[in-house]
């Protein structure tokens, strides 16, 4: 059980940026960051906080983190103990936040501040609960990263009940309510994005096209995709497990028609058939189908275990604290969460 489960928390927005190896970024984030809080202190009243979490990187993100300037809005840094991925860190942030509102960003720069206005905008004004930005278009990336990226949406919504927005991404916000519900979802492993729209509530789509990196480069390469895309699958959707099933039903269907077509050869037209090399195509593609079905059972298999052990999502190693218009910084040493 998270420490924070049933905190009443403040009116107000908590900013949450997950962060790995980012340190040489992170100031002219804050900037940013700083700017934003101001502005929705001055035009709307809004009191803000911003959570760093360091996801276990390997350079001074923590330490540049912890130092950042508390001018407009309170400023908490918390360092994981390890890399635990960024559905662990944006958990963490999610229990550290001390206020209702809650608003994901990535640290690397790529998700405007400047846009998180109109996000405030549609839960403030029009009383949206999430607003979830998803990118106008691929037209940049490659045609194989298009390709899977369809392919990824389509396998993960088939015959959903609740399907989850193509191209959506983390930069979301989500309102007091939303955020409480996204809170109670017991499940260890957590796939943010199918959460987010699980919850239901009135959520809007908001396009837009991420910025270039300014520093840095980008921690997810093919290899990190495919784990997330696989995690996502396994822990949201039940649709490997349907697609198994109909490819199971379709080779069936397809081994009884050869056989008929077989019988029919052999009896009444008096061919021999050749039975060598349909026999061997026969056990290969059977085999590899019956492995294929295997895996993804197995996948499934790692998740009821993994969520049977109960173990903790992250570890803090150390945290701190800076209040708006306080020099002191509290840098107290944390337990499990």
């Amino acid at each position: 059980m998270n420490v924070n489960q049933g905190m009443k928390r403040a009116e107000g927005l908590t900013i949450v940026v997950p962060a790995f190896n980012e340190a040489s970024g992170l100031p002219a984030l804050h900037r940013k960051l700083m700017q934003l809080t101001a502005r929705l202190r001055d035009e709307r009243g809004l009191k803000c906080e911003i959570v760093y979490v360091d996801d276990g990187s390997r350079d001074d993100t923590f330490a540049i983190a912890s130092t950042l300037p508390a001018e407009t809005a309170d400023v908490q840094a918390v360092s994981l103990s390890r890399n635990f991925g960024k559905e662990a860190a944006l958990l963490a942030g999610l229990d550290r936040a001390r206020y209702g509102a809650i608003l994901f960003m990535d640290g690397d720069g790529q998700h405007p501040p400047e846009m998180a206005e109109k996000l405030v905008s549609l839960w403030q004004d029009e009383h949206y609960d999430v607003a979830y930005t998803a990118k106008a278009n691929r037209d940049e990336e490659p045609v194989a990263r298009q390709l899977f990226a369809k392919i990824f949406y389509r396998v993960l919504n088939f015959n959903a009940r609740a399907p989850i927005p193509e191209d959506a991404g983390d930069f979301r916000l989500l309102s007091p309510r939303a955020a409480d519900a996204l809170r109670q979802m017991p499940e260890r492993n957590r796939f943010f994005k199918g959460l987010s729209s699980w919850i239901g509530f009135r959520q809007i789509r908001v396009p837009y096209q991420p910025a270039p990196r300014a520093h840095g480069a980008s921690n997810w390469n093919l290899r990190a995709l495919l784990g997330l895309s696989i995690e996502g699958l396994t822990s949201f959707s039940a649709a490997p497990l349907r697609i198994a099933s109909l490819l199971g039903m379709l080779l069936s269907v397809t081994a009884f028609l050869f056989g008929t077509w077989i019988l029919f050869e052999t009896i009444v037209l008096g061919k021999g058939v050749p039975g060598y090399p349909s026999v061997v195509v026969g056990i290969m593609v059977i085999g590899g189908v019956q492995l294929l079905v295997l895996g993804v059972i197995g996948e499934y298999i790692a998740k009821i275990l993994s969520e049977l052990k109960r173990r903790p999502n992250y570890f803090i190693a150390e945290a701190s604290l800076r209040e708006a218009g306080k020099a002191e910084n509290s840098k107290p040493r944390e337990a499990a969460e």
